[in-house]
């Protein structure tokens, strides 16, 4: 056996591969690089390489090895080309190296991305994920959702799971006629337009990882402060709930949803509660409770609901508090209820109506809540000072006491 015949390559430090060189490097030229920089290097008879952040990790890097011992050909579908895409760039299977390279061939396939169903689209952003971050990087992210809002932007007629483009692009069917690129067209004021009377794609979305609807968000203008369509609102809630029945949320997990939390709030902030009642601002807070918010946004929130606390009803405050499973999170029912007084205090007769109402409420709960006895007294105490001091003082002054 020749010297340095045999190449040990370790990917993303979980998984080492035992190769012969002349077969990877015949067809990647990064590779072919750092062989030549490591024979220089290295006296023994076996090269050793360590690659890190390659795209889709082992699986990935199997698919490359077995183009490039099929002697450069490999079936190309939906579901894998995204990988060997970031692959090939990773690599830098390119022309220079080899003349049918791995890059050429799954740009080719891409070309036919506008033929795509949308079932395909769905799921290829969905394998996405082991990637996502190369695929962002390159631009291919981008593309790919480029084509799920024109699919959006369509006025479906057929079938969508009709199957338009399994085949590989060396069949006739990849006679495409568009470039790439053709799916990014789509502009974020033509989706927010066509979202009002589209909610078919609730569903199929929920299923996609977190940072690609971010990513969604981010490219038509609707993420975090910038959200303010209904209908995106009520498919985050949507995806929120989907999410906490799904899997177990814990302070590991909640920040990978924070972002989509936030733009939810954002949207409902937006809608005011003219959109939402204050039963349904309850059932909002239930739900964004679960992930991480920033304070700015949990404070706006409470406001809305802090507004017209005076609606509640005994099961609204019923919000799981973060600390020994309470039924009803007195920090939180403390919070709201400062921020009552703050929104209704120079209301005069108006605002004394709302206090009864709200002081009626908060017997109720204290006949029924099972708190600790420093929690119960705080917020007995709270009560207190928002009703007595309702007459010849603004409410608002009680604060100073409260806190």
């Amino acid at each position: 056996m020749p010297k340095h015949s045999y190449l040990q390559i370790h990917i993303n430090e979980e998984e080492t591969f035992l190769l012969d060189k002349k077969f990877i490097s015949k067809y990647c030229g990064r590779m072919k690089k750092m062989l030549n920089h490591e024979k220089r290097m290295c006296h023994s008879k076996t090269l050793s390489i360590g690659i890190n952040d390659f795209p889709g990790g082992s699986e990935g890097f199997e698919l490359v090895l077995r183009f490039c011992y099929n002697h450069g050909k490999i079936s190309i579908t939906v579901s894998n080309v995204l990988l060997l895409h970031c692959c090939a760039l990773f690599l830098g299977m390119t022309e220079e190296v080899f003349s049918s390279n791995l890059l050429q061939q799954t740009e080719t396939f891409l070309q036919g991305i506008c033929y795509w169903s949308w079932n395909e689209i769905v799921v290829s952003l969905k394998n996405c994920e082991l990637f996502r971050t190369y695929a962002d990087k390159c631009g291919l992210l981008e593309n790919i959702i480029g084509a799920l809002l024109a699919k959006m932007d369509q006025n479906f007629e057929g079938n969508l799971l009709t199957s338009s483009s399994s085949s590989s692009p060396s069949s006739p069917e990849s006679n495409y006629a568009k470039t790439f690129s053709c799916s990014t067209q789509v502009t974020p004021k033509t989706v927010k337009s066509t979202l009002a009377n589209k909610e078919w794609w609730f569903e199929d979305l929920a299923t996609l990882p977190p940072k690609i609807i971010e990513k969604i968000l981010q490219i038509i203008g609707a993420y975090k402060t910038d959200n303010n369509n209904s209908i995106l609102t009520r498919f985050l809630l949507h995806y929120l709930i989907k999410v906490t029945q799904t899997e177990e949320i814990n302070c590991d997990n909640s920040v990978d949803y924070a972002g989509l939390a936030e733009t939810a709030v954002c949207g409902v902030i937006f809608a005011g509660n003219k959109s939402f009642s204050c039963r349904g601002l309850f059932w909002v807070l239930r739900i964004v409770s679960r992930f991480v918010m920033s304070r700015d946004c949990r404070i706006e929130i409470e406001k809305l609901i802090g507004g017209v606390l005076e609606q509640a009803t005994l099961d609204d405050l019923l919000v799981s508090g973060h600390h020994m499973g309470l039924c009803y999170d007195v920090a939180s029912v403390i919070r709201l209820i400062k921020q009552f007084v703050y929104i209704n205090g120079c209301d005069g007769g108006e605002c004394a109506q709302k206090l009864k109402k709200l002081q009626n409420l908060c017997l109720i709960v204290l006949g029924t809540a099972s708190m600790e006895f420093t929690e119960l007294s705080t917020f007995i105490f709270s009560l207190i000072q928002c009703w007595h001091l309702r007459r010849g003082q603004d409410c608002a002054d009680a604060l100073i006491t409260i806190n």
